[in-house]
């Protein structure tokens, strides 16, 4: 790979965060002014280019932050309970019931959730890659309504998802 190409792949994975936020908030704040049902209309507005377009463009940003987050055994952290490590992730539960907020980091409750988020982010992408390679088809609405599924869940994530982070951010001035 040239010197250029590296740099700027380098570039695209430090900021691979900020750019799947950028994405997500516009494609969930958009995706109430679209229309399309079974493929994408001939008169179809700039939104719903958009949504379709940006949308693929974030399925690919999905797929590489999810590889990136779990290569070289970095999994474990947003996956253990897979492998029946459970440890921290019930130390976190239990600890919520007394109160206590669970730490950032490690393979508890924050990293569990986080690794769901991005299964559900890459899900979201993925159905909305079908629905798009699908669409004109009876297969296409069967498509848009896993990737609907897909996106409230991924919707929900990002409820929480910002939940968590602001009482992190509170228990951080706090301490």
């Amino acid at each position: 790979m040239s010197n250029k190409l590296t740099q700027v792949f380098d570039f695209l994975l430090a900021r691979l965060h900020v750019w799947i936020v950028l994405f997500s908030g516009i494609l969930v704040c958009t995706s109430p002014w679209i229309f399309i049902g079974r493929n994408l209309r001939t008169n179809a507005g700039v939104w719903d280019y958009l949504h379709v377009y940006l949308g693929l463009v974030c399925s690919a940003l999905g797929i590489l932050f999810l590889l990136r987050n779990s290569l070289q055994g970095k999994w474990h952290q947003y996956f253990a309970w897979l492998v029946g490590d459970w440890g921290q992730l019930a130390q976190d539960i239990k600890g919520l019931f007394k109160g206590k907020l669970p730490v950032a980091g490690g393979k508890g409750l924050f990293s569990t959730i986080e690794g769901i988020g991005m299964i559900l982010l890459v899900a979201t992408g993925l159905t909305g890659v079908v629905w798009f390679i699908y669409q004109g088809s009876p297969l296409a609405m069967t498509w848009r309504g896993y990737h609907q599924i897909c996106a409230d869940a991924f919707i929900g994530f990002l409820v929480l998802h910002l939940v968590l982070a602001a009482t992190h951010i509170i228990e951080f001035i706090r301490q």
